[in-house]
């Protein structure tokens, strides 16, 4: 029977499904699977459910046992290696003076690659870098670059609203978000009041975003045909430019002509009659 299983592998957004043939687990266990990278260390996430053959082999990623004592043990001493490495790597940059900052280091569990992740404002040269640290630790390396959101998301920390970051303990995907969405919310536009730890626009801007939608928008997207809709979607920008007080203008008409004045009487569109005044003699 073959069963697939929900692993979170070392980070809890890192969250994958591997198929599971012969290995009896339970939502709690921790086992060692196999990735593109190689063997890794997870934590079983939910209860195993059957799946079909056609199924498992599009998961195409098994669990290859249950973890055992020696394998926890394993793992306690790659996670000691890991802040070695940390330490020699940081050591080696600033022997180089690299414009980068090490955020990461993490060990597969066969110890065959080592995986650092960086930031970096610019382009950095690090190749005589990842050949020293290849000879050092006897392994195959890999030096990724990564963004500040991602670094937020690797460190972890603490939100405003006092919780943990939501893309360190359940956010997998980077929404896109913008000023738009805290302006249609009415929230304050200083950007200390609305930026994350990465120093970006914080993503719990989304969460609510579309409860306010004007609903006659939601409305119109709902009922009208398939042209209307289209047309929907074409102004919708435009709309939302409206909403936030934007003067919208015509791309078509090459120019836009100010409205009409209204109709006055004769007397006031010639200014009236001017008094005359008497010469003093």
């Amino acid at each position: 029977m073959v069963q697939k299983v929900l692993v979170r592998i070392r980070r809890p957004t890192r969250v994958q499904v591997f198929t599971a043939r012969g290995v009896v687990l339970s939502r709690g266990d921790a086992c060692i699977v196999r990735t593109e990278q190689g063997l890794e260390f997870g934590t079983c996430m939910a209860e195993p459910e059957d799946c079909a053959e056609d199924e498992a082999k599009a998961i195409a990623q098994p669990v290859v046992r249950r973890a055992t004592s020696n394998d926890q043990l394993t793992f306690q001493q790659i996670l000691k290696e890991e802040e070695r490495a940390f330490d020699l790597c940081v050591r080696k940059i600033r022997e180089r003076n690299l414009s980068m900052q090490l955020v990461d280091v993490e060990y597969t569990f066969d110890r065959h690659k080592i995986t650092f992740r960086f930031t970096a404002e610019e382009r950095v040269d690090f190749r005589d870098l990842v050949r020293e640290l290849a000879h050092e630790l006897k392994a195959r390396i890999e030096l990724q670059h990564i963004q500040v959101r991602d670094k937020a998301k690797t460190v972890g920390g603490f939100a405003a609203c006092g919780r943990e970051l939501c893309c360190a303990t359940w956010l997998t995907d980077f929404m896109p978000i913008s000023m738009k969405m805290a302006k249609r919310q009415n929230l304050s536009l200083n950007p200390a009041k609305i930026s994350g730890q990465c120093g970006r626009l914080m993503c719990c801007l989304s969460y609510e975003n579309t409860n306010y939608e004007d609903p006659k928008k939601k409305k119109a997207a709902a009922t009208a045909g398939p042209e209307t809709v289209s047309t929907y979607s074409e102004d919708a920008e435009a709309e939302e430019e409206a909403e936030l007080g934007v003067e919208a203008v015509d791309n078509d008409s090459e120019e836009s002509s100010p409205p009409a004045a209204p109709d006055l009487p004769a007397n006031e569109k010639s200014g009236g009659k001017r008094k005359k005044r008497r010469r003093r003699k």
